[in-house]
């Protein structure tokens, strides 16, 4: 393997890694990743009927909150 080989291999990968943090830090930004509650909500219950319960009550909470 020749030094050229080596550097194109290094710029790529360089390039290749900046790409996905940009795009996790553009998620973080977005609020991609602030949905804590999902696991919990669905080990907690299990019918789609309470599900869909509780997404109500926190969409009730979060309007309450604004006002």
């Amino acid at each position: 393997m020749n030094t050229t080989m080596v550097a194109v291999m290094l710029a790529t990968s360089l390039v290749i890694g900046l790409l996905g943090l940009i795009g996790f830090l553009w998620g973080l930004k977005n609020g991609q990743f602030d949905d804590e509650n999902k696991m919990m909500q669905g080990i907690l219950f299990d019918s789609a009927e309470d599900l869909r319960h509780m997404v109500d009550e926190e969409k009730n909470k979060t309007t309450r909150e604004k006002e």
